[in-house]
């Protein structure tokens, strides 16, 4: 399309909003773009239609069809609500509201309150922000149909976004997922949205299910003897601005941890971020000031959540006293490893307990499972999927523990996302244990490596922009699959697995097997002789194609790491050399 064709249904598009059923505000908005010289914000507000995806939606914040504002949070909750109305019809429907830090959070949840409550439907609106996972404790915990949380999660503060959940708690699959996308599609204007609400279907609620959420989080551990014994355990806890400062410092004084020293700095709520460039704990920089108060009162762990509560980033002191960061795959293997030694030692594995991850995540946690012959259930890339997993066993097998590589876990079976206040009593917990047990949580990372072997793993992205770009991904992806490695950095590949054709092919023998998945997905993973495994996938959301990368090896002793280590990195450069990226 040239730029004159597109500038014009851009501006025929501005020009509906200046002429429909709009707030002064959001005409001001727009009759400002339409006047300016540059019309490249235009082009970005208008150009196209914000998509409520599987994902619900997420999208920079302000005016215009391809932003985030109260007519596209709107068209969201209208559209919900007419699914639900279908759904459920003839049965008293009520749902969950909750919001995050981000500037305009609270906006576009009473927004969407509202909408709900002039659709007929129950609104339980938290009086505040509020972790995720606890949206997805309150719809199990009230009996709702559904429920929604504003959020962008670790996004840059420009972003908002709007996640839906279903009456188990978990984000929607399929086939709810189209369905409701099917419905919110439909809404074409402010009219089609009823945002009179109801006031008498609109109940406020906040400390009432704090207390019973945070009951439930008590209900999983299992050494409180250690907690009882190491109370003076010195955490530092950032919430990086968000909404952890609500639960989680209040979550770990109700275990009994007695010295949680919080960064007041990022204790300040606030939809900026003021210190940080990102509030994402997987980057490095998100945790310096955490890491920084850790060094000056000698803690023994940093915990930081992002913006919503649901990841957890920790770091920890080194065998020389240096603080380093922990990765997500570290995280989900020392939990896997915890949870089950323990209840191992307490009796308490009966046979009928699972666990999940993710199929990027560390295969170290399979061989954990097979250690304690505990099945360990793959599934792809999103907590959906692994809630899906639960929801399907609810009832006849015990869900106790999953996660993935991207710092998400969870260690309980009363919500269904991942959950960053349980994981940080979890940590907090398995830090008092470890130093019961004569360890810091570096030698229990250490411990778990030399009793299964040592793992690396390294995420790789390489972005392609643009329509060439993503003609690009497409074509590496059909070549990967035509002409798929022999070998990887001077190891034989013995078996492949094609998610979108769900076969197994085993190299070796020729042999092929389907993979159980609920759905296809366009990923590829190959597996070599030496452990190695790579998975390859282009980004659902962004101009990227993934790499993950995951090198094993032998540990024999802790003076071993570092030799594993720097091989390991070593071996990771070979892998990236033999594939081209």
């Amino acid at each position: 399309m040239e730029n004159n064709e597109l500038l014009q249904q851009v501006v025929a598009k501005a020009e509906k909003w200046l002429n429909g059923a709009y707030n002064e505000e959001a005409k001001a908005e727009v009759r400002r773009m339409l006047e300016a010289e540059d019309k490249t914000e235009l082009i970005e507000c208008f150009y196209k239609d914000l998509e409520f995806g599987t994902g619900g939606l997420r999208g920079i914040m302000g005016m215009g069809s391809n932003r985030m504002n109260i007519y596209t949070v709107g068209a969201a909750t209208q559209g919900l609500s007419n699914y639900l109305k279908r759904e459920f019809a003839g049965q008293e429907i009520s749902v969950v509201v909750g919001h995050d830090c981000r500037n305009n959070s609270r906006l576009f949840a009473e927004t969407s309150a509202n909408i709900f409550s002039a659709n007929g439907i129950k609104v339980y609106l938290f009086e505040s922000l509020r972790p995720t996972p606890e949206i997805s404790f309150a719809i199990r915990h009230l009996g709702c149909q559904s429920g929604i949380i504003l959020t962008a999660s670790h996004n840059p503060k420009e972003y908002n976004g709007y996640k839906a959940y279903w009456n188990d708690g978990a984000q929607i699959i399929a086939p709810h997922d189209v369905n409701i996308i099917a419905e919110v599609e439909k809404i074409k204007g402010p009219e089609e949205i009823k945002f009179e609400a109801r006031p008498e279907l609109i109940q406020i609620i906040g400390e009432d299910v704090d207390s019973v959420y945070l009951e439930k989080v008590k209900t999983l551990f299992l050494s409180p003897d250690s907690i009882a014994r190491n109370k003076d355990l010195k955490i530092v806890y950032t919430p990086i601005h968000g909404t952890g400062i609500k639960l989680i410092p209040r979550c770990l004084k109700d275990m009994g941890f007695d010295n949680v020293i919080i960064v007041e700095e990022q204790a300040v709520i606030s939809g900026d971020f003021p210190t940080v460039v990102s509030p994402n704990p997987e980057e490095p920089a998100a945790l310096d000031m955490a890491i920084r108060k850790a060094k000056e009162v000698d803690a023994d762990i940093v915990m930081a959540s992002d913006p919503d509560a649901d990841r957890m980033g920790i770091a920890v002191k080194d065998d020389k006293g240096e603080w380093i960061l922990v990765n997500g795959n570290q995280t989900c293997m020392m939990f896997t490893y915890y949870i089950l030694r323990r209840r191992h030692e307490l009796g308490l594995l009966k046979g009928k307990e699972f666990m999940v991850k993710t199929i990027v995540t560390t295969e170290i946690m399979k061989d954990i499972c097979n250690y304690y012959n505990t099945p360990l259930l793959d599934c792809y890339t999103g907590f959906k999927w692994i809630a899906a997993e639960i929801r399907e066993r609810e009832g006849k097998e015990q869900y106790i523990g999953g996660g993935e590589e991207s710092y998400g876990y969870l260690p309980a079976d009363f919500l269904r996302d991942k959950d960053a206040v349980a994981a940080c009593a979890l940590m907090a917990e398995m830090t008092a244990w470890a130093k019961d047990n004569g360890m810091s949580i570096f030698e229990l990372i250490q411990e778990v490596y030399l009793q299964f072997g040592y793992g690396k793993e390294k995420g790789i992205s390489v972005v392609r922009k643009g329509k060439s770009g993503a003609e690009e991904i497409q074509q590496m992806m059909k070549d990967f699959r035509a002409n798929p490695p022999k070998e990887i950095a001077g190891s034989k590949v013995v078996l492949i697995k094609d998610y979108q054709t769900l076969v197994a092919r085993n190299v070796v023998t020729g042999e092929e097997s389907k993979l159980a998945f609920p759905t296809t997905s366009n990923v590829l993973q190959y597996f070599t002789e030496d452990g190695t495994k790579v998975s390859v996938r282009p980004s659902g959301t962004e101009p990227k194609i993934k790499f993950y990368i995951e090198v094993r090896g032998k540990m024999t002793s802790r003076a071993d790491f570092a030799r594993c280590e720097s091989e390991a990195t070593a071996k990771v450069d070979a892998v990236r050399a033999s594939l081209g990226v």
